[in-house]
């Protein structure tokens, strides 16, 4: 059952690809409007909530020592079984203490979005202690995180996790490439294939944070989020990524003031688990074989949104510590300013209206991310719509054509999905 797909992904695998054709409008009219207002008070508590949780970790690590130095109240006197319970303490401090820290990240995402307090200020003063606390910097971070929420989806202009094309891996074409150029470039052993896993998860927040890897091929090589003059930046937030800077700098003082023992014990376990967290749900969102990327004639702000897939990852632990960012990061993609605590609800509104366009996924969460590390390798570099093909030069899911055939030739416009209001546009 760990190793399986999900219905969900399978129905997926069955059906054609169509792109959708009900409008932003539809989207929004299908939510109630309370939902989309901010309670400031359970905004904090939640923020509270995390700081607590925190606080009351750091004090059972600081216990466990003295308590295996008192044979746990001379309950356990035995060699191996004190070393073994010491350990299971360790891990179970590292294993909550790293999803309590990945949800201070979410809060921070938050309050980035604004949909944390009314007040900007609030919000950004919010986001850059938490953010910074975790060795993000906030304001680089966020710049770059907005303009993938404006371009989700698109090949020339989103933010993260872009498509590797046939012509970036050297391949022949597709009519002349043979099933041994193929296994040139992708072949690999299944160890080496979990060695460079764990390197993405472990590390591949700092690679891209330091060198943009898998983000927009629009700038440079060396492009990265700590210089002010970076591409990523415009000049009028060359100050705020200084503060970034400042943030990171601060906390990394800090870590070195409180010693060697407790970057090593208590800081720093729980910090790669916040890397690891950051990029499986942010790259399960957007990498699926099943899921298209478009480029410029086909692209719009709804098909972009449509294109992510809802995950249950960890279950009710995930849903709990990551503030529903994985169980409801459709209805993220179209509410940007919603409070996430009301994602459940958005979420039903919003499947009301996609229907079978809703991406959700149950299969297993580190399968999902198994199998889409190995098969969402590159796309064509032709093609209004496109899908990840695999190491055999495959994409598992195409358009249906005749129906794409029939919507060009009314004349359908994808940007006329976009249109709303004013006001509307002003909310979202």
């Amino acid at each position: 059952m760990f190793f399986k797909n999900g219905p969900e992904y399978e129905e997926r695998l069955k059906r054609p690809f169509v792109p959708p054709t009900f409008t932003l409008k539809e989207v929004h009219d299908a939510v109630p409007k309370h939902l989309l207002r901010k309670n400031q008070r359970k905004a904090a508590l939640y923020v509270i909530r995390d700081i607590v949780f925190t606080s009351l970790l750091y004090k059972f690590a600081y216990s466990i020592t003295p308590w295996a130095a008192s044979d746990f109240g001379g309950y356990v006197t035995e060699g191996w079984q004190k070393t073994l319970l010491k350990a299971s303490m360790w891990g179970f401090y590292w294993w909550f203490q790293g999803l309590v820290f990945a949800g201070i990240f979410c809060l921070g995402h938050d309050a980035g979005h604004t949909s944390l307090f009314e007040s900007n200020k609030i919000n950004n003063t919010v986001g850059f202690l938490l953010h910074s606390y975790l060795l993000i910097p906030y304001f680089s971070w966020r710049s770059t995180h907005h303009a993938h929420h404006k371009a989700t989806g698109s090949m020339e202009r989103d933010e993260n996790y872009v498509p590797y094309t046939r012509s970036q891996f050297n391949l022949p074409s597709e009519k002349l490439a043979k099933s041994t150029d193929y296994s040139e470039i992708f072949e690999e052993t299944p160890l080496y294939t979990l060695y460079r896993m764990f390197i993405m998860q472990g590390f591949g927040w700092w690679v891209y944070l330091a060198r943009n890897t898998m983000g927009s091929p629009m700038y440079p090589p060396g492009t990265n989020h700590f210089s002010p003059y970076s591409p990523l930046f415009k000049k009028e937030q060359r100050f705020s990524i200084f503060m970034s800077n400042v943030g990171l700098g601060a906390m990394s003082f800090i870590l070195y003031k409180l010693g060697r023992e407790f970057f090593l014990w208590y800081y720093l376990a729980p910090y790669v688990l916040v890397n690891h967290w950051i990029v499986m749900f942010t790259f399960l969102h957007h990498s699926d074989p099943t899921i298209p990327h478009y480029r410029k004639g086909e692209w719009s702000f709804l098909r972009g949104a449509v294109g992510t897939v809802d995950r249950p990852l960890l279950g009710w632990m995930g849903r709990f510590f990551f503030h529903n960012i994985s169980h409801d990061h459709v209805a993220h993609h179209f509410f940007l300013r919603a409070p996430f605590y009301n994602g459940p609800e958005i979420t039903k509104a919003v499947k009301s209206v996609l229907k079978e366009d809703y991406n959700y996924d149950s299969t297993p969460s580190f399968y999902a991310l198994y199998r889409s590390f190995t098969q969402c390798l590159f796309i064509e570099d032709e093609g209004d719509i496109v899908f990840y093909k695999n190491k055999e030069g495959k994409a598992v899911r195409e358009l249906k054509e005749s129906v794409m055939e029939e919507i060009k030739a009314k004349g359908w416009d994808p940007a006329e999905q976009d249109k709303l209001s004013e006001e509307e546009s002003k909310a979202n």
